[in-house]
Order: C-alpha cells, then structure tokens, then sequence
C-alpha cells in the first residue's frame, strides 16, 4: 500500500474547497458526471485514432446511491486510470488530465470537457471520504483504489475492478444528506447533465401501479445525448424548434419565431436563441438563457456572453471557448467572450432583417410582441441600433406601420415647421389624449403610438437618430403650436385684461396637488376648445426618465408642469372678458397704471445714479415706491379674486374644471363641486 500527502501548496486546502470552492455544493454532481462523460470521450477518440483496440462495449454513466452506506457513486466504463495516472492527475491538485489530453489529441477531442483540474476536489463539498476505484485501458494495467478522508493524507493500494472504467465513491457526511435522496440528484442531474453526450443513467423508471410508483427495470436515462442545437439547421423542421423549446420551458405560449447559432471560426459556438412574446409591461428576466460548455450545464448568468438586451430572450448557447473561473460559475470579460457578444448582436439582428423583407405583412403581426425587445436593444446597444432601423416599425393611432423613411416621407410635407424641421406627433394613451388626437387629424396630421414602457427614452433617441427631426407628445401644445408655421397671432387682449384674465384661469388651479400652472393667452379661431390643458415636454419626459433611472432624482421630485391655454377668440372667453371688463376694468386699471408709474420711476432712480449707486435718500424713495406697488398689487390682487369667487365667474371656474376633468386631474371635493356647479347652470 502506498500513503503519502497529496501535492498542495496550501495548508489545509480541504476546508477551502468544502467552503468556497464553488458557491453551490450541488456542483460537485456535475463536475462528477462531466468527468465520467470525459472518459468515456476519451476511450472513444483512442479507439477511432487506432490507440485502443478493445472493445468500446457499453458507454454510459451510472449515478447510483445507496442510503444505508451513505454512498453516491459515479461510474463510467471510460479511459480508466492506473496507480501513475491517479498520481499525476489525483495526487497533484490542479494539474488537468483533460488539459494534458487535449494536446495531444486537440484536432480530434472537441467533446473533452474538463479542463479545471479541481472538479474531483468538489466531492469534499458534500462527502467526508471519497474512494476511487480504477482500471485502465492499457493493456496489462493493475486495477487502482485511492482513499482519502478530506485530510491531505490519502492511501493507495491495488484495487479488484475487473472491467475497464471508474468508480467515484462519495461517503455522504451528515450535513449532506439531501444528496442520498433519489429525486434530489435525478433534479440535479435534470438541471447539469440533461444534455451531455453519453447517456446518464440513474436509477430506473417509475410507473403508477396500484396506487403507487414503483420502480420498473428499465434503467432511467435523464439525458438527451444529441439536443437539437447540436443538429445542422437543415436537420430540423419548425415542429422540431417549438418541442425543443417546450422541453426548455413547459406550458409556455410558443416563441415567435428563433435563430440557430452555429459558427466555428474565429471562435466556436452553437445554440439556438428564441423571440417570446413580450408585451410592454415586462419584467426583465435574466435567467431564461442557459449557458452550456460542450453540453455541460454551467449556468443560466449570461452576463457578458449575450448583450443586455437579448437577456430578454430564451434558450440554449453552447461553447467551449467561453472561459470559465474554476467553478465554472462566473464569466470572465476576455476577448472571445467580446467577439461571441458582438456575433450573437450581429445574428439577431441579420435574422430581423431577413424576416421583415422576407414577409412583411407577417413581421407587422408580430411587431407589438417583439418591439420592446427592439427597442431596448437600441436603447443599449450603438451597433444593434444601427442595424436595427432598417426594419424598424412605427405605428400610427390607426394601426398603420411604417419604416423611418415610409413614415419621413408619409409627414414630411404637411408637418415641417418654419424652422425647416419634421415634426413627429405621437401620444402615449390614444383613448386619454383623444382629444388631442382628433385635433391633430383635424389638421390633417398623422400621430404615432409610443406607448410602450421604454418609449420616454425612446423619442430622445429617435431625435438623435432621424435628421432635422424632433417628436413632440400631443398634448404638449395646443395644436397651432405644436408645428408652428408663422408668428403667433395677437390675442386682442390689453395687459390690464390680460393681468385680470391670469389671475382668475390660475386661481382654480391651485387645488390640483403636486402640480404647477402656467396661463397662456392664444388667438385660436372661434372654432378651437376655449381652454386647453397642455404638459411640458421637456420636463414630462425629465420626469419620466426619472421614474426608471434614480440618478435623476431631482426631476421626478418637482411638481408635474402644465400650461392652461385660453384661446381669447373663442365666444364663451370673450364673454368672460367683457364680463371681467364691465367688473373690474374701472378699477384695476388705475392701479396697474399706478404699478407701472412706480415701477418705472424706481427705475429711472437706479438708472440715475453714479455708476448704479444710489444714496441713501435715493434708496427711502425707491422702497417708498416699491411699497406703493405692492399696496396696488394686493388691492388689485384682492379686488380679482372677490369677483373669482362671486357667481359671476362661475364660467371661468367651469372651463378651468373641464380642463382639468378632461385630464384626470378634478377629483375628490373638487369633482364633486363641478357636478353641483354644472347641474346649478343648466337649471337657469
């Protein structure tokens, strides 16, 4: 028997590996199983290069447990090891026997996973002793059994396996008893081995009999050796990609449409990406694409190998050039993981292009599914934007489609500003912005639908994208403003109306909560609204933003930003203004003209003086002054707000309410109110 201390260069290497060598012990399964797969690779390529000559027999894997031992056994009919080998590749921690066979066989030995070196070290995760039990393929090999107990010491003496293989003996340790429970590993091995290509057997089939399951004596294969990814497209029919992905995701609604991923040069990797259906209010799942190393399961954190975007999408990558961390868990950003990236960008994108030229009228129905997925890829990714305005489609109120260009060249006539630039209306809600909708049809406009959840970053990056080109939501303006030709038109409105008119349109305002009012005055036409309620587009998108990006705190803090637009040409407003007239006209005028006197002889004072510096009697003569002003603003202030509040303005507070009201903004007391007021009305 030969002992000895197994070749490490740290103190006490076995509590590190049980602790931190992989952040989930159920690992060691995989790395097992991977490593019994490895040698019956193995034995297979020798056999084809004429370096074994015996018979290959039966290849599989056998995961078997038995609870009163305690054990997990793995064994394979593989490559086998001698009392050398176990050494070499056992005794030297690190030191990878897949590494060493694949220079010399690396023309051949695609298949040969490991290439780590610590995956045997897992098993001291879960086990408190490990045997080995080996014998090579070399012809006259001794058969090997190694033991150590999760100390560096181990022992190694001639064993008595009698066939060609390996047995992988985990004596289970207590804390670790999940591992002895039979749908435990059949779980784990569904999850890390479903796909490798030798078949993994264990236990045996079940079936209901009598009430009961009970065992059958057919073995159980929990694999499937050769997945569709690994199969050449022309091999395929779309009945074969649409069970592939209900064997991935059961009971979900089929995919849309996918693309085959197979590429050897400059790199390796196959798969197969699947579109789901996505609608717009989503929630990102990062885990529906699974990462596989030569059909080994290593992880559904994609992070680094698939843009952010295509997280959004399911289904299957395989290759064996993405380098791992010992674990097998965590991504390294390298250079063959960049250029994998930008191929799978590149991919996704050709495979859009391909589907809208190829049926239009098909890639249109399903647009409203895919556009999210669309659209964030543009929103992240500069070259898959790029791509991607070739088939890019937007879609007006009406249901239409349109490419950039067809939509450029639908409103580029009827909807230039004076300033030479194309003006894209659109709306966010077609049934709440109706009303502006219709006034925009009205004018013979076209307005898109950008209603998704993206879409407030979405216009910015539009505007980058599309030259001499700005999008404006429609109920940002009235409808003369929002592609504004000529100057405005005069508002017929004197400034003592037009102080008198601000006063009583903002006063109702005040009872929206988190909310801020401008009045503006606009020579409309007799036939427009007489009162619109208008949000600014600068600060509705700020604000928007803000709500998805918490580093724009600030502006969703601020109150939302509306403007109350009168229109001073409509027959109910200029009956309110000859009503204010007849009211106030006598009285507010002299006091705005004495507020206009004082303001400009304080500042005839300041002009005045020496290089702007006042003296003292100067500086009692203008505070004089000011406090006339405000004396005549507050009692001009006071002498509106009585008339506000008299019966003659109800036709103000009723406009103003409409206003609100047509924008979900009259609740409460303040609907409530409005109803009265409106019921009050129509009885005289």
């Amino acid at each position: 028997m030969q002992k000895g201390t197994i070749g490490v260069t740290t103190e006490n290497i076995f509590p590190v590996i049980k602790k931190f060598l992989y952040s989930d012990h159920e690992i060691f399964l995989r790395e097992l199983v991977s490593n019994a797969v490895d040698a019956s690779q193995k034995i297979r390529t020798l056999a084809n290069f004429g370096d074994f000559k015996g018979e290959l027999g039966t290849l599989d894997v056998r995961v078997t447990i038995d609870k009163e031992a305690g054990t997990l056994t793995v064994s394979d009919h593989g490559i086998g090891m001698d009392a050398e080998d176990v050494d070499k590749y056992i005794n030297q921690i690190a030191f990878s026997g897949a590494e060493d066979f694949l220079n010399k066989y690396k023309d051949n030995a695609a298949n040969i996973i490991g290439h780590f070196g610590l995956g045997f070290y897992s098993a001291f995760m879960v086990a408190e002793k490990v045997v080995i039990n080996s014998l090579s393929y070399k012809e006259g090999a001794k058969p090997v059994r190694w033991s150590c107990d999760g100390s560096p010491e181990y022992s190694m003496e001639e064993g008595d396996r009698t066939e060609r293989g390996t047995d992988i003996i985990l004596y289970i340790d207590k804390d670790s008893a999940e591992f002895l429970d039979q749908q435990r590993v059949d779980l784990l091995l569904r999850k890390y081995c479903r796909f490798l290509p030798v078949p993994v057997i264990s236990g045996k089939e079940r079936e209901w009999k009598d009430g009961n399951w009970v065992d059958t004596d057919r073995d159980l294969v929990v694999n499937a050796t050769e997945p569709q990814w690994m199969k050449k497209p022309s091999e395929l029919t779309d009945d074969d990609y649409r069970r592939f992905y209900q064997e991935l995701y059961p009971g979900e609604e089929d995919p849309l449409f996918w693309i085959h991923l197979n590429v050897d040069y400059p790199f390796t990797l196959t798969g197969i990406l699947y579109f789901p259906k996505i609608k717009n209010n989503f929630d990102i799942n990062r885990n529906r694409i699974q990462l596989y190393c030569n059909q080994v399961y290593v992880t559904d954190s994609v992070e680094g190998v698939v843009p952010e975007f295509m997280q959004l999408m399911q289904g299957v990558i395989d290759s064996p050039d993405i380098p791992l961390n010992v674990s097998r868990s965590y991504l390294q950003a390298d250079t063959a993981v960049k250029k994998i990236s930008g191929y799978i960008t590149k991919k996704v994108a050709s495979r859009l292009d391909e589907l809208f030229r190829a049926d239009r009228k098909e890639f249109e129905k399903k647009w409203d599914d895919i556009r999210i997925f669309i659209v964030y890829g543009m929103l992240t990714d500069e070259k898959f934007c790029d791509a991607a305005l070739k088939f890019l489609l937007l879609r007006d109120t009406e249901g239409q489609y349109f490419t950039t260009e067809e939509y450029k060249t639908l409103v580029e006539a009827s909807q230039t500003d004076k300033e030479g630039k194309i003006v894209y209306l659109y709306a966010t809600d077609a049934q709440a912005q109706y009303n502006y909708i219709k006034a925009a049809n009205d004018k013979g406009y076209n307005v898109l639908l950008l209603d998704g959840q993206l879409d407030n970053h979405f216009v910015g990056l539009l505007e980058q994208k599309l030259k001499d080109t700005r999008l404006v939501r429609v109920d940002s303006d009235v409808i003369d403003n929002l592609i504004r030709r000529d100057d405005r038109r005069n508002t017929g409105l004197s400034a003592v109306q037009t102080a008198i008119l601000s006063q009583l349109f903002s006063a109702d305002t005040a009872k929206v909560d988190k909310a801020s009012f401008t009045v503006q005055f606009e020579a409309l036409g007799a036939n427009a609204q007489p009162i619109t309620l208008t949000q600014n587009e600068y600060m509705r998108r700020m604000k928007e933003m803000a709500a998805l990006q918490p580093s724009m705190n600030f502006y969703g803090e601020l109150p939302d930003s509306y403007s109350l637009v009168v229109n001073t040409e409509h027959p109910l407003v200029k009956d309110i203004v000859a009503k204010a007239d007849t009211a106030l006209l006598s009285s507010v005028e002299p006091l705005l003209q004495t507020i206009d006197s004082r303001n400009a002889d304080a500042e005839a004072i300041r002009k005045a003086a020496p290089e702007g510096k006042t003296s003292a009697e100067e500086d009692a003569r203008i505070a004089d002054l000011e406090k006339e002003v405000a004396a005549a603003r507050t009692e001009m202030a006071d002498a509106i707000s009585k008339y506000g509040k008299s019966e003659g303005a109800d036709d103000v507070r009723q406009l103003v309410d409409l206003a609100l009201l047509g924008n979900g903004l009259l609740k409460g007391q303040n609907l409530a109110d409005f109803i009265s007021r409106t019921v009050a009305m129509m009885q005289k």
